[in-house]
């Protein structure tokens, strides 16, 4: 099955695993995806992620272990929401001066700059603006 957006794509299966209490979410992998992973590990959203392939690139496959905060029965996840702001649709580019704050500092904005793909905090300190790809909360 063709995506049109494997963005959303990402973000929909991690909101998915986490409303049904999983721990592993596993996708098809790119470039950005694990990209995406990377920031969401280092900020601390996430456990881990690995990009586990076969003999064929073409089905390589993105795990990520989500995170967790409390005991077994009242066990909170970390990520509270994920929302997608640029689309294929209707791309959103922002100034480095008018990159959003999300929920006042406690989320991060995830950027795709001509640096490479980043958080808006990092994107501030850098001085360059670009697309806003999604928000994490």
């Amino acid at each position: 099955m063709s995506v049109n957006d494997p963005i959303a794509d990402m973000l929909t299966r991690v909101r998915n695993a986490i409303l049904a209490g999983h721990t592993l979410v596993a996708m098809p992998t790119s470039k950005i995806k694990a990209e995406i992973a990377k920031i969401l590990k280092e900020e601390g959203y996430i456990e881990s992620y690995e990009v586990a392939s076969d003999e064929n690139p073409a089905k390589a496959v993105l795990r990520m272990r989500l995170k967790y905060i409390g005991e077994r029965r009242h066990r909170q996840p970390v990520i509270t929401g994920l929302e997608r702001v640029s689309r294929p649709g209707r791309r959103i580019y922002t100034k480095k001066q008018d990159i959003p704050w999300v929920l006042s500092g406690i989320g991060i904005a995830i950027l795709s700059t001509p640096k490479g793909v980043m958080t808006g905090q990092r994107a501030r300190q850098m001085g360059v603006g670009g697309e806003i790809l999604c928000k994490v909360w």
